[in-house]
């Protein structure tokens, strides 16, 4: 019923800019500028990130087509697009919403921060009933602040492990006929794996990237493998659980202190630098998302896919990521609503995962890629069948996105020669809970 009275309001608006000048209680921020003018003089500023590993295959152009199709069939609407990479996006945004100019959509990876202050508006005062609808449910949910969308799923993923198996094979991990997968079960048999690959000469045995870019990507992976995670099952921060300590503790004496990942320390290694090596050949493996399959095919590398082992060998909840698209209250409610339908059509939302082998958020798109043929597709099946059942960040806490920056900053150290896990991870859980409660 909520969505039907905000469609019934949009078309009012579009019908009289005395509307709009009336409902200035309900449209907050809608002043005589945008309640004159209607759609016309209107700039939608967008800031999203960028999902390519170079140059050539930047999102840039991805956006730079939408807004001119958008623009076509919007009159009087046009579309401001910036794309900054991963690293810088977020912190970008968040400069912007300080000094006062706050984008009017921005597509990064957090979102409860800025819905917990008041800043965006709901998805259903700005999508229409069937584009709210497709989203895929476990998603849609994790989207919510208070039991209100407010972050819109715009990619998704999961994660699995790579191995080169000339290397695996060269190692005597994996028979030479190329036959016989390897599938770990537990950290021993990862531990023993890297161990194998160091004595034949491998660069970087496991590559560890701890850096800035996904540091709390990589970190979720782990504290999940090891039967922990930065949420328990009812959703409440267990950052310093015990079963997190023993995580980083298993990383920092076994891996890194056995120097098993390579020449670049966890700390400073981010997670495209070590697809590249990866992709080179000087790993002999890594957390992986559906990205590297392009991109180490394109080099040469032959390898496989298993799922992460786990410290007791028993299976334990894989990582799933979404990022989000959020709106923010900019008086462009209308205009801005009208852009994110035709973000989320159905050409508009394949044009993007297929160029990035990336996992649908929607129903429609995840049938229609379930039903492809493809060799591309069939790989990307793999990591779509563990989405339902993943766990995500816990994004619909208001502390998370200071939580993963404090974890881009910190966690790294944690795993070198003297890191203190228990120390950073309690740390960490105070600052979380000062957070929230603010």
């Amino acid at each position: 019923m909520k969505a039907r009275t905000v469609q019934a309001r949009k078309l009012n608006l579009a019908a009289s800019g005395l509307a709009l000048c009336l409902t200035t209680v309900t449209l907050t921020g809608c002043g005589a500028v945008s309640g004159l003018t209607g759609d016309n003089e209107v700039t939608l500023k967008v800031v999203a990130a960028d999902y390519g590993d170079k140059p050539e295959n930047s999102s840039k152009p991805y956006w730079k087509d939408l807004a001119a199709s958008f623009e076509k069939g919007h009159p009087g609407i046009k579309v401001q697009v910036e794309v900054y990479s991963w690293s810088e996006v977020d912190a970008k945004v968040a400069e912007m919403v300080k000094a006062g100019d706050a984008p009017d959509i921005a597509q990064i990876g957090a979102y409860a921060d800025y819905a917990a202050e008041g800043k965006l508006y709901s998805a259903d005062e700005l999508l229409s009933v069937n584009t709210q609808a497709d989203f895929l449910e476990p998603l849609a949910e994790a989207g919510k602040v208070r039991r209100v969308q407010y972050g819109m799923p715009f990619v998704a993923s999961t994660r699995l492990m790579f191995y080169n198996e000339k290397l695996f094979a060269d190692a005597g991990i994996i028979p030479k006929d190329g036959k016989t997968p390897w599938q770990p079960k537990s950290w021993a048999d990862l531990e023993s794996a890297a161990k194998k690959l160091k004595a034949d000469g491998v660069p970087t045995p496991f590559a560890l990237p701890l850096g800035r870019e996904e540091a709390q990507a990589e970190t979720m992976q782990w504290l999940l493998s090891g039967g922990g995670g930065y949420a328990d099952n009812e959703d409440a921060y267990a950052i310093d659980s015990p079963a997190n300590i023993k995580t980083l503790e298993f990383l920092r004496d076994k891996l890194v202190g056995e120097g098993l990942t390579g020449p670049v320390a966890p700390a400073k290694l981010d997670r495209q630098a070590a697809f590249d090596s990866f992709s080179r050949g000087e790993v002999g493996m890594l957390n992986g998302h559906p990205t590297l399959l392009k991109q180490a095919a394109a080099k040469g590398v032959q390898y496989g896919m298993t799922p992460m082992p786990t410290s007791d060998g028993v299976p334990h909840p894989t990582m799933g990521v979404a990022d989000w698209v959020m709106a923010f209250k900019t008086g462009h409610q209308m205009q801005s609503g009208k852009f994110l339908d035709f973000l989320y059509e159905a050409d508009n939302v394949t044009a993007f995962t297929e160029k990035y082998d990336l996992l649908p958020v929607t129903t429609s798109g995840s049938r229609a890629m379930d039903a492809s043929k493809g060799a591309s597709s069939a790989e990307l099946k793999t990591f779509l069948h563990a989405l339902p059942n993943a766990r995500l960040y816990p994004v619909g806490k208001k502390s998370w996105a200071a939580v993963s920056e404090d974890v881009k900053k910190n966690i790294g150290k944690t795993v070198q020669p003297g890191g203190q896990p228990a120390k950073t991870l309690a740390d960490l859980t105070e600052m979380a809970r000062k957070a929230d409660a603010r």
